[in-house]
């Protein structure tokens, strides 16, 4: 079959993976295929085919942007202006797949946090099931690329962003986990936000996190025929929850019994919510209760997760890098287990505050690290919410900002502390993203255990040690 976008001239928008994946696919439909960015490398090394230009050339029919791009951005408006149509990379990819015979099955996981957790989940159910399915998306694989692939089923992970300019998708399911302040700065505010991510629930099964009030009122408004709500609670007709320790269906089975929540890695509250929402998912597709338990059991996190990157002097070091802002920040510090923390956290806030998460969990804090471009407000908070807690500031000058940090909060711990790595805010101020920042975290841990390991060694020969002053075998002895 002939693509709709052969001999058709069309802009990517962004020489990023997205985009650089897009512009293949586009070549490979037979559009002529236009690649600009602000970054004159980034477009050194363009799929064959591609042209690299600048601006928005005379010609454009259709305008393929990166997901960050906002709706007031200069090239958008012109776009606009000249009634060029302007999507994503994702809704891209469902109009290539709307052209298979059988288009793939799109099941569509959001929400502000735990949206690459369910969707790993998802696809590992999916595969469990013996099913040909792919995690995409926003996980890190384009979804252009998973329907090149030729894949059947996509666990497709979208962002706020992606689901802006994705005006077309309709998954066959589609979950919100959850929303909460975040990319405010991008939407304009919290309601333009729970819009985008309501984008998910149009297509027949709506799902939501019920547990989570705004995420349950969008499951409420949606058209969705099917309406499935997962809860930590025992479940109700319709709705995916916990009877003792147990994952149970009463949506798409009579209390069938999916899971043990000793299967789920990771546990607690967020981990359930997700496993809960990934099995619904799964359900709705017609995935039995064998294989929900099965690719449960299987599925483990991504890095940077409450991830333990090493303990130090009897001080346990966790980096959850993805908590990139404060509703992920929460689920880390509740997820620790009980006593004193030590929080490293700061980075761009992108709008959202962080006054109640600190109230909440000040009684636990014995100390805070605060970085990153909006640190003030951050010191602010604590300043009111936890005076009795030390907060120490890294200032843009400090060389090595990770290294000082993690040193000054080591100077605050104690043996049986958790110095947690939970930002609350993105990345991009100070690191290339939230993964270059919790290597960063861990590399700063592991240079203070080598450290301890040279002042250890040094004692042995030192005063004290074997040989010293004072040592076995030394004066004194």
């Amino acid at each position: 079959m002939s693509s709709l976008f052969v001999g058709r001239t069309v802009l990517v928008a962004g020489a990023g993976i997205s985009g650089l994946a897009a512009a293949e696919a586009l070549v490979a439909a037979g559009a002529r295929t236009l690649v600009s960015d602000d970054r004159a490398a980034a477009l050194e090394d363009l799929p064959a085919g591609a042209e690299a230009v600048t601006g928005l050339p005379d010609g454009v029919e259709l305008v393929v942007t990166g997901p960050g791009r906002r709706p007031d951005h200069p090239l958008v408006a012109e776009a606009a202006a000249r009634g060029v149509e302007v999507v994503g990379e994702p809704e891209l990819a469902w109009r290539l797949g709307q052209e298979r015979a059988v288009p793939p099955v799109w099941l569509v996981v959001t929400g502000t946090n735990g949206k690459t957790t369910c969707t790993g989940m998802l696809a590992a159910i999916l595969r469990a099931a013996g099913l040909d399915a792919v995690a995409c998306g926003n996980i890190g694989y384009p979804v252009v690329s998973a329907v090149a692939a030729g894949h059947e089923v996509l666990a497709v992970e979208l962002s706020s962003f992606q689901l802006h300019w994705s005006p077309s998708v309709v998954a066959a399911a589609g979950v919100v986990l959850n929303v909460a302040e975040d990319h405010l700065d991008w939407h304009g505010g919290l309601d333009a936000y729970a819009a985008a991510k309501a984008r998910a629930l149009t297509g027949p099964v709506a799902v939501a996190g019920l547990d989570d009030a705004i995420a349950a009122r969008l499951l409420r408004e949606s058209p969705a025929p099917t309406k499935v709500g997962v809860t930590l609670a025992e479940p109700g007709p319709g709705e995916l929850g916990i009877v003792g320790e147990q994952l149970v269906d009463r949506a798409f089975g009579d209390g069938v019994v999916l899971a043990g929540v000793a299967d789920v890695t990771p546990g607690g509250p967020p981990g359930l919510t997700d496993a809960l929402a990934a099995a619904a998912l799964a359900r709705a597709h017609g995935v039995g209760p064998e294989a929900v338990r099965e690719g449960l059991a299987g599925f483990r996190p991504g890095p940077h997760r409450s991830a333990h990157v090493g303990t130090v002097a009897g001080v346990r070091y966790v980096d959850d890098s993805k908590a990139t802002n404060p509703h992920a920040a929460d689920a880390a510090l509740a997820a620790q287990p009980s006593g004193r923390i030590v929080w490293v956290l700061g980075g761009l806030l992108k709008g959202a505050h962080v006054d109640e998460l600190v109230a909440r969990h000040a009684g636990r804090l014995a100390g805070a690290v605060v970085i990153g471009t909006d640190r003030a407000e951050i010191a602010d908070a604590l300043a009111r919410h936890a005076p009795e807690v030390p907060a120490v500031e890294v200032t843009e000058g400090d060389d090595e900002v990770m290294s000082s940090a993690v040193r000054r909060a080591a100077t605050l711990a104690r043996p049986g502390d958790v110095v947690l790595l939970a930002p609350a805010g993105a990345s991009m101020d100070q690191f290339r993203d939230y993964a270059e920042r919790g290597e960063a975290f861990a590399a700063a841990v592991a240079a203070l255990q080598e450290a301890g390991s040279r002042d250890a060694g040094s004692a042995v020969g030192g005063p004290g040690g074997p040989g010293g002053p004072g040592g076995p075998g030394g004066p004194g002895a």
